[in-house]
């Protein structure tokens, strides 16, 4: 069987078994709010940018969300070129499997979903011990920050099963609210002219200032908060015209999350003063609470009511980033079922359309994560936080690389877009971007993850592991089915 034919086999799914998505469900709004939600933009804010301030670039740091927001604008450049002519719920899955093979895309459906699944872990980790904290602050009660994040899997699960469309509108309730008390600081510091040293543009924006003390570490941060912006394709099947509103979402979110993360951090610093900000973060992480860097001057210009309020968002930021990662997650498992990789019965799906055996797994598989963690009494913070939230984007960007190469290959063997710019060179200088930001994340893992050394290099291996196992398993697969005609 030629190539050509072993890639169309790959997506095409049997006609008398495969389930189908329900279509046209949502618009560019809605899968906007799935994004966002995954990139969680108060926990992102309260959780990378101290970091980032404090042990890279300090003032500078915002410049590094600049510097990623090219990186992954470039990236979606090609991804979008891609997915106007490729609309499948397995996204990554698919398009590095037309460009690169059938065997490296079954492989890269590995690590999409050990990421999706890892960063959703982690996310349970961080949010049970903050809604812990705030049932014993609140009511005195002292509850098990496992017991929380198994209860909300359960509510995950159920939003899961009602629809995409409830899901959609779950989310933009918590999206609009983290989103609103952040932006409406942003730009009340904005027009108050700034901090105690003004805004400090220059600090914060020059090339001096964006090559400062460690931009390395900074860059790392800043394209960890991006990760979600790619399951604008997860969603194209259940889209209204998918090769509008996907490319449309892609573009909104990269410039909605570059402009917010950039906007955010620059005026969190400027209410220090550009000279104070590093020795603020740095503090803030030495008492253990790196929020305290972010909630501290919010609280300061709004009122210590806000000392209540952001940690209550701070955990419905988490179950919404939880909820989008279930849906992407499940999506992956629905696809790679109706595609003779997995099987057959995570391809059904309920009377809304929505994966219900692929959902009932993932929901098992978050179990499965989580509950060791809890046996073997470790932090859910500084272990499971730290730990998933780490593999997580070493395996997104080593998808985003593949893509990228993939982007390539693709359309050059297909010449169905024969642009240069989206095919060819964005996807290029999107991918010599990515594999920059690879090597820094290997360089800095261990500041990634908060943890030793050997911890480190274990994880860091789980992923290409997780690759070769996908490869394996496809290629067994492909050798059970039948013979092709």
């Amino acid at each position: 069987m030629d190539s050509q034919t072993a890639v169309a086999n790959q997506t095409a799914p049997d006609a008398s078994t495969a389930g189908k998505l329900k279509p046209n469900s949502l618009g560019v709004m809605g899968i906007l709010f799935f994004v966002l939600s995954a990139q969680a933009p108060l926990t992102g804010v309260a959780g990378a940018v101290p970091i980032a301030v404090a042990i890279g670039n300090g003032a500078g740091a915002p410049a590094a969300y600049l510097a990623a927001g090219v990186i992954v604008l470039l990236f979606s450049v090609g991804f979008v070129a891609m997915g106007r002519h490729v609309v499948d719920a397995g996204a990554f899955y698919t398009y590095i499997g037309k460009g690169l093979g059938r065997y490296l895309g079954a492989g890269s459906a590995g690590i999409a979903l050990f990421a999706y699944c890892a960063i959703q872990a982690a996310m349970y980790g961080l949010y049970g011990a903050t809604v812990s904290g705030l049932l014993e602050h609140h009511t005195g009660a002292d509850v098990p920050w496992w017991v929380c994040a198994v209860v909300t899997m359960a509510i995950v699960q159920v939003l899961g099963a009602v629809g995409i469309e409830m899901g959609a509108r779950v989310l933009a309730v918590f999206v609009l609210a983290e989103f609103s008390i952040l932006a409406v600081f942003a730009l009340v510091t904005l027009f108050k002219g700034g901090g105690p040293e003004g805004l400090g543009v220059a600090q914060s924006f020059s090339p001096g200032a964006a090559l400062d003390g460690a931009p390395g570490v900074a860059l790392m941060f800043a394209v960890a908060s991006m990760i979600g912006f790619e399951a604008t394709a997860i969603y194209g099947e259940e889209a209204r015209e998918p090769r509008k509103t996907v490319p449309r979402a892609t573009y909104l979110a990269v410039a909605l999350v570059t402009g917010f993360f950039a906007f955010a951090s620059w005026m969190l610093i400027s209410s220090y003063g550009a000279s104070q900000a590093t020795d603020a973060a740095g503090k803030a992480l030495e008492g253990g609470d790196s929020t305290a860097f972010v909630f501290a001057p919010i609280a300061d210009l709004f009122g210590t009511w806000v000392n209540d309020v952001l940690p209550i968002l701070l955990a419905t930021s988490l179950f919404a980033g939880i909820l989008a990662f279930h849906n992407s997650a499940n999506r992956y498992l629905f696809s790679l079922s109706r595609d003779g990789l997995l099987p057959r019965r995570l391809s059904t799906i309920n009377r809304r359309h929505s994966p219900s055996v692929a959902g009932w797994v993932q929901t098992a598989i978050a179990v499965v994560l989580v509950v060791p963690f809890a046996l073997a009494g470790k932090d859910p913070v500084l272990a499971l936080f730290s730990w998933g939230s780490g593999v997580a984007v070493l395996g997104i960007m080593l998808l985003y690389l593949l893509t990228s190469l993939s982007v390539v290959a693709f359309f050059r063997r297909e010449r169905l877009d024969t642009r240069p710019w989206n095919t060819l060179i964005a996807p290029a200088l999107g991918a010599l971007g990515i594999a920059g930001a690879i090597w820094l994340i290997l360089e800095n893992f261990t500041t990634l993850i908060g943890g030793e050394q050997s911890t480190a290099i274990w994880l860091e291996l789980t992923v290409p592991a997780v690759l070769v196992l996908g490869v394996v398993t496809a290629r067994l697969t492909r050798r059970r089915a039948p013979a092709d005609g």
